[in-house]
């Protein structure tokens, strides 16, 4: 009798206690690059005013096309590499502006700002409104290319889109990164904007060699915080590749701007 009653509870048990386990297993969680680590001292002198320019692809060819067997079909992607240059574009800035050594001045918004400005200059809009003229001048242009990119995948799914097609890609594209060696390479240069003289340049080198078996993770848990087009590499070891060759660069754009240029 003791028997059935266990049979009888034991499904009720776990229905009611089923919800808060589902719960606590899909519970979003959030997380937050602070730079720390490019390892640079605390920081609280004066700034250099920078911009960062748009980036290039010297890496081959500006764009590739994939062919997909699915489904007994044959198909065939094609993809540029635009959306990787604006992630790493955006992943420079911050991390510039994470030292706190620089006044980091935004130009790959610009024409949304024009258009504030158009608004404020118009009888739409108050007296508080942008007007033109406000826009700060930058001392200094960083320039990067991209020389090297060897994911050892084919990007997950950042330039497939998404859907089904797009998710299992990435997911053979992690499974295939997690075990591979990734690299990423960048030239970047410091030019001064009033004389367009080149005061410093270098070519820095991420590696990633490791086995990631986080790279599966991802995909069951999210694609990260990698931005633009590089979503598909987040977990995998070139998410390590991009990030170790992003912190050497602002490293050595900290240690080699004159100092003339630290004044506000």
């Amino acid at each position: 009798m003791k028997k059935s009653w266990i049979y009888i509870l034991l499904p009720l048990l776990i229905f009611a206690t089923a919800p808060a386990c589902m719960e606590s297993m899909v519970k979003p969680t959030a997380t937050t690059d602070t730079g720390v680590e490019m390892n640079l001292p605390p920081y609280s002198g004066p700034k250099a005013k920078v911009a960062v320019a748009k980036f290039q692809w010297k890496v081959g060819q500006g764009g590739s096309t994939t062919t997909i067997g699915f489904g007994g079909q044959t198909i065939s992607v094609s993809k540029t590499h635009t959306g990787y240059m604006t992630g790493l574009r955006d992943m420079l800035t911050t991390a510039m502006w994470q030292t706190k050594r620089f006044r980091v001045l935004e130009r790959q918004n610009l024409d949304a700002l024009k258009q504030e400005m158009a608004l404020g200059g118009s009888e739409y809009s108050d007296s508080s409104g942008i007007k033109k003229g406000g826009v700060k001048g930058a001392d200094l242009l960083i320039v990067g290319a991209i020389t090297g990119w060897e994911p050892a995948t084919s990007g997950g799914g950042g330039g497939l889109g998404g859907g089904v097609l797009g998710k299992t890609t990435a997911i053979f594209g992690a499974v295939k990164g997690a075990f591979k060696k990734s690299s990423m390479a960048m030239d970047v240069r410091i030019i001064d904007t009033h004389t367009s003289e080149i005061l410093a340049a270098t070519r820095v080198e991420g590696v990633a060699k490791d086995v990631n078996l986080g790279a599966l993770a991802g995909f069951a848990g999210g694609s990260g915080g990698m931005g633009g087009g590089l979503g598909g590499f987040a977990k995998t070891p070139m998410e390590k590749a991009i990030r170790t060759c992003m912190y050497n660069a602002v490293k050595f754009l900290t240690e080699n701007t004159p100092q003339e240029y630290y004044k506000y």
